[in-house]
C-alpha cells in the first residue's frame, strides 16, 4: 500500500475506509472485516455517530491478534460544537474514550463552521457562532495542544479553501497536516491541491464516487452520476476493472489519499486492490478532463436564513 508522508512526519496509508453513513448497528462487522482484508487506514468523526461501536471492533481486533495499534491508521474530526478552545481537549478525550485508545493519529477540525456548545445540527440562526466569535485560530491553537499532549500524532482541517488554508497557515505554530475535502473528477479542486501542496499539507478526498448513498436530503433531483459516465465506464472495461476502482486509482494516482465507504466486502477488496492500479496518461487526462466543478456535498445546510455563514462565505 503507498502511503504519504505528513507535516507531523507520520504516514497516511494511501486508501482508507471511510465510515460516515455506515450504521453503527453494522459497522462492527465492517471494521473486523476491513481489517482482516488488509484495510489499515479508518477515517471517522463525532459526527457518524458509529464511533463507539468502531472502537469495540478495534479492541477484539487487537484481542484476536489481527493487529496491533500501531498498524493502525485512526482518523476523527472536532465536531462543530467543540470550537471553543474550553471544549477542544475533552471532544477528543471523548473520542479516545470511545475507540479505547490512547492517541489517534488524525484529528481534523470538521467544518470551518461553529455552533454553540450541544448543538448537534442547527436548528434555528441561534444556534451557530460566527467565525468572529470563535475564530478558526483559536480552535487551532487548543488542537495544537492536544497534539503537544501526545493526545494526536498529527492535526488538520477538512472543508478548508485556499484562502481559509493560507489564513490559518499563516497563524499556526503546528503545520497543517491534512486537508480533507470533497474531490473527484466532477470537482477536481486543482487549485486548492497546488496551493495545498505549496504549504506541505496533504489532501484527502472524501466522496470519491460521488457519495451515491448519501441521505436524501442532501440530494438533488438533477445531479449528475459520476459513477455511470461513459468516460469512466470505457476506462474500467478496458481495463479490466470497477468503475470506482477507476476514480479510486485517478484520486491515488494524482497524489491525494482517499477514504471510500464500503460495508459490502466484496467492494471494500475491489475498493483496497485500487490503491495498486496505474492508468495510462490518456486515461488519467480523460478523467481529469470531466471537471464540472459540482459539489455533492454543498455545505447548504450551514446556510440557512439568518446564518452568519453563506456558501460564499463557507467556500471563499
Amino acid at each position: 500500500m503507498k502511503h504519504y508522508e505528513l507535516a507531523a512526519g507520520t504516514t497516511m496509508p494511501a486508501l482508507g475506509l471511510g465510515t460516515w453513513k455506515s450504521d453503527k448497528n453494522e459497522v462492527g462487522p465492517v471494521i473486523r472485516e476491513a481489517i482482516r482484508i488488509g484495510y489499515r487506514h479508518f477515517d471517522c468523526a463525532r459526527a457518524y455517530m458509529n464511533e463507539a461501536e468502531i472502537g469495540a471492533s478495534f479492541q477484539a481486533a487487537f484481542a484476536d491478534g489481527d493487529v496491533t495499534r500501531d498498524e493502525l491508521f485512526v482518523t476523527s474530526k472536532l465536531w462543530n460544537d467543540a470550537h471553543r478552545a474550553s471544549d477542544v481537549r475533552p471532544a477528543l478525550e471523548k473520542a479516545l474514550a470511545d475507540f479505547q485508545l490512547d492517541y489517534l493519529d488524525l484529528y481534523l477540525m470538521h467544518w470551518p463552521v461553529a455552533l454553540k456548545p450541544g448543538t448537534w445540527f442547527p436548528q434555528s440562526p441561534t444556534d451557530f457562532l460566527s467565525l468572529d466569535e470563535v475564530p478558526l485560530v483559536e480552535t487551532w491553537r487548543a488542537m495544537e495542544a492536544c497534539q503537544k499532549a501526545g493526545l494526536v500524532k498529527a492535526i488538520g482541517v477538512s472543508n478548508f479553501t485556499a484562502t481559509k488554508i493560507d489564513a490559518l497557515a499563516d497563524e499556526a505554530e503546528v503545520p497543517i497536516s491534512v486537508n480533507q475535502v470533497e474531490a473527484h473528477p466532477y470537482l477536481g479542486q486543482r487549485e486548492l491541491l497546488e496551493r495545498c501542496a505549496a504549504r506541505g499539507v496533504h489532501v484527502t478526498a472524501y466522496s470519491p464516487l460521488g457519495s451515491p448513498d448519501r441521505p436524501d436530503m442532501l440530494k438533488k433531483d438533477d445531479e449528475p452520476n459520476l459513477l455511470a459516465h461513459p468516460v469512466i465506464a470505457d476506462i474500467a472495461s478496458n481495463n479490466s476493472l470497477s468503475n470506482a476502482q477507476v476514480l479510486l486509482a485517478w484520486a491515488v494516482q494524482r497524489g491525494t489519499s482517499v477514504i471510500p465507504k464500503s460495508v459490502n466486502a466484496e467492494r471494500m477488496q475491489q475498493n483496497l486492490d485500487a490503491a495498486a492500479v496505474t492508468l495510462d496518461d490518456a486515461s488519467m487526462q480523460a478523467i481529469t478532463d470531466l471537471e464540472g466543478p459540482y459539489r455533492f456535498i454543498d455545505g447548504s445546510f450551514w446556510a440557512p436564513e439568518g446564518s452568519p455563514y453563506t456558501l460564499d462565505s463557507i467556500w471563499d
